[in-house]
């Protein structure tokens, strides 16, 4: 009976911080959408609506451009100054934009072939092509292997030879590696 309860409590408390957010976020709009539909002095349908988005597009930016603007910069002096956390910093900042920022680098969605003498493969990425800036010369590029039920991978140098261009896209590729081969992709790995 216990455990009943606990799971019931468990699920409840789940509930509530699933439905918070939103119901804050839509309580807040609705105010604040009363409120400046309130103010205007026209009684024309819409253009309290219309005030608003344009009201919460200038804050967006504004809190974007005068407040997060300082607080970056401010961060990025102080991380500048720990050349360890600078290099665990950059490294993690460079990952995550590789997946979501402006700077995709997961274009080239592949399969390596781990071993000659096996028909074993893993789907990857390739990340570079020019190796040469690292010392490395011949036909060789840098993939990575991200792994399954995790945020983290592996990156290899691997003879182009052993490595598969994929025709499907980067997201669902990796969508597909980290769900351990799960989840459903749009287009068929070849």
């Amino acid at each position: 009976m216990k455990k009943i309860s606990r799971a019931l409590a468990s699920y409840f408390i789940q509930g509530i911080l699933y439905v918070i957010p939103t119901a804050l976020t839509v309580y807040v709009i609705w105010s604040l959408f009363q409120f400046i539909d309130g103010l205007i002095p026209y009684d024309y349908p819409g253009v309290g609506l219309v005030t608003l988005i344009v009201s919460l597009t200038v804050l967006g930016f504004l809190a974007n451009s005068i407040i997060a603007s300082p607080i970056k910069k401010y961060f990025g002096k102080l991380i500048n100054k720990a050349p360890l956390v600078k290099t665990l910093y950059s490294a993690f900042a460079d990952l995550i934009t590789a997946f979501v920022g402006k700077k995709k680098s997961f274009k080239e969605p592949v399969l390596v072939r781990l071993s000659q003498e096996h028909e074993i493969e893993k789907p990857g990425f390739i990340t570079s092509r020019d190796l040469e800036k690292i010392g490395i010369e011949g036909e060789k590029v840098a993939v990575y292997l991200p792994h399954s039920y995790a945020f983290s991978g592996n990156m290899f140098i691997v003879p182009v030879k052993n490595v598969i261009l994929l025709k499907v896209s980067s997201a669902d590729l990796m969508k597909f590696i980290v769900s351990g081969g799960v989840a459903d992709i749009k287009e068929k790995i070849e």
